[in-house]
């Protein structure tokens, strides 16, 4: 039986609880912010009630990192849906990373967080490549070479990323950025990224 905190909590899937206010902590607090105390209390149960259900802090956080995966894996599949061109589809995938970094706070640095990717963590493991596999076989497309394609989804990735936490850390807000304006300037970086390791040449 759960231990309720003043009888907040009543019923449902704990466990689905448990990862909704994760994924809402680590988007208000970032990374840094999250603990399972913080999550059980929240969740409006007992300091040990997550325990029955995660075993440790990695457990809970590798089934966090595996709903951000999945989350922004389907943000960049529909933004990869919306063209037919490949260096804009490319783009605009790295438009939706930024934006979905800005939103949720939720990028790589949680995907491959320390201790999520030992045995048992399958799943999260499938996502993670389900979203890096629509960057790769986009950059093969345009690239003229797999290792230029590798090369080239690590930039985009560590532009994508940069962008989002420049948002995040204030950088650009102080010089009147929208999160629509990071993301346009993040899509612009992109694609200038594709030209260069493909010499103009992509279209």
């Amino acid at each position: 039986m759960i231990q309720h905190m003043g009888g907040k909590y009543h019923h449902g899937d704990l466990r689905a609880e448990l990862v909704r206010v994760s994924l809402d902590l680590i988007a208000e607090q970032g990374l840094e912010g999250f603990s399972v105390a913080k999550v059980a209390k929240r969740a409006k149960v007992s300091p040990g009630a997550p325990y029955r259900h995660f075993p440790t802090r990695e457990s809970l956080l590798a089934e966090v990192a595996c709903h951000i995966a999945c989350q922004l894996a389907d943000r960049v599949a529909e933004a990869i849906a919306a063209h037919d061109d490949p260096v804009d589809a490319l783009a605009a995938a790295a438009g939706a990373y930024t934006r979905y970094l800005i939103e949720r706070r939720g990028g790589m640095q949680i995907l491959y967080a320390d201790g999520l990717h030992d045995p048992g963590t399958e799943e999260l493991q499938d996502q993670t490549r389900r979203l890096t596999d629509q960057f790769l076989l986009l950059c093969l497309t345009v690239a003229a070479s797999p290792p230029v394609a590798l090369e080239l989804m690590e930039q985009l990735f560590t532009q994508a990323h940069g962008y989002g936490v420049f948002h995040l850390d204030g950088v650009f807000v102080k010089h009147g950025y929208s999160v629509d304006l990071t993301v346009r300037k993040s899509t612009a970086a992109a694609r200038i990224a594709i030209m260069g390791r493909t010499g103009g040449d992509a279209r």
